[in-house]
């Protein structure tokens, strides 16, 4: 495995601000994003869809609101300050990262980035936003997933190891797992070896270490992939997470609320877990008209542009390190 390593932070940076961190829990918010796309052809990926001339019509208006839209739910994570870790999923590339942190809502939040450059074949990859006052990476890695046979190229998972304000060191693996496109049992066998790749890399860390795993998984916990996690010593923090607007999950399907989105650690971090909620603050939803009662408010329902957010809501983690 080759690992990048990344220059440390001058002292002086950290010196004063340090102390404003310290005063309070370290937050990880997770966010599937629904398709965080740019308006403009990559010939190297599937990516028409999202083209003003496409059927969805995805004008640079459009995307703008979309990038303003993440950026607030961002935002809404935290009550003071902003989130100090923040794992992305479905972004299309750095442009859009770029984007996000230096000329939307989010710019003014000194929000840093790291994200994979995967082989999926429509373009969408992971990230991780994070503060450099409280997370200091030192090193990153791609974790390459090798297809099984008939199986779409998927994403990379990301892998950032890092200081924490505290002094405490995180090892973060973000995730996003094959779909059930074709059905959940035939595709089963793709998100197992996302696991299983998972594992593999966790058990070359000592088990003292501190680590977290979090993403879409396309599972919920009671799935073989995820007790797979668990049967490995991950620990899910998120698996009875709710929000406090009616929310039961991340994401819901045909009226019921499931999470398929996930935060797992280590036993050694577990200590430090001090709270896992969703946020479903009240402009994230919409009334369900089919099925009664409320949903994500989402960007497109089907080919229907919403003005929404995403079909996910975020995770929300806080850790207390002493």
């Amino acid at each position: 495995m080759i690992i990048a390593s990344l220059q440390p932070l001058n002292a002086q940076q950290l010196q004063g601000e340090q102390l404003l961190v310290e005063s309070r829990p370290l937050t990880l918010v997770e966010l599937n994003c629904e398709n965080l796309f740019d308006c403009r052809h990559d010939s190297l990926k599937q990516d028409e869809e999202w083209l003003p001339t496409s059927q969805r019509a995805w004008t640079p208006g459009r995307y703008w609101r979309k990038v303003n839209n993440i950026a607030q739910e961002i935002l809404s994570c935290q009550e003071e300050g902003v989130a100090d870790l923040v794992a992305l999923v479905e972004v299309e590339n750095d442009s859009t990262l770029r984007d996000l942190t230096r000329r939307s809502l989010l710019r003014n939040a000194g929000y840093e980035y790291l994200m994979t450059e995967s082989p999926d074949v429509r373009g969408i990859d992971v990230a991780l936003l994070y503060q450099p006052l409280s997370f200091r990476p030192i090193c990153y890695d791609y974790i390459a997933i090798e297809p099984l046979q008939g199986m779409r190229p998927t994403r990379d998972i990301l892998y950032v190891q890092g200081e924490t304000y505290s002094g405490d060191t995180l090892h973060v693996f973000v995730v996003h797992a094959p779909s059930r496109y074709g059905g959940e049992r035939p595709t089963r066998p793709n998100r197992q070896l996302v696991a299983s790749r998972l594992v593999e890399t966790i058990l070359s860390l000592s088990p003292h270490d501190k680590v977290v795993v979090t993403g879409d998984f396309n599972d919920t916990s009671d799935c073989p992939a995820l007790r797979f996690l668990e049967q490995h010593g991950l620990h899910n923090v998120t698996a009875s997470a709710v929000g406090s607007h009616g929310a039961l999950g991340t994401y819901r399907y045909q009226g019921q609320w499931q999470s398929i989105d996930h935060v797992f650690v280590s036993a050694a971090l577990l200590p430090n877990v001090i709270q896992s909620v969703v946020n479903d603050a009240p402009f994230l939803l919409e009334e369900d008209k089919k099925y009664g009662g409320m949903k994500p408010l989402r960007t497109f329902m089907g080919y229907r542009y919403q003005r929404g957010f995403s079909d996910h809501l975020p995770l929300v983690v806080r850790f207390r390190f002493p």
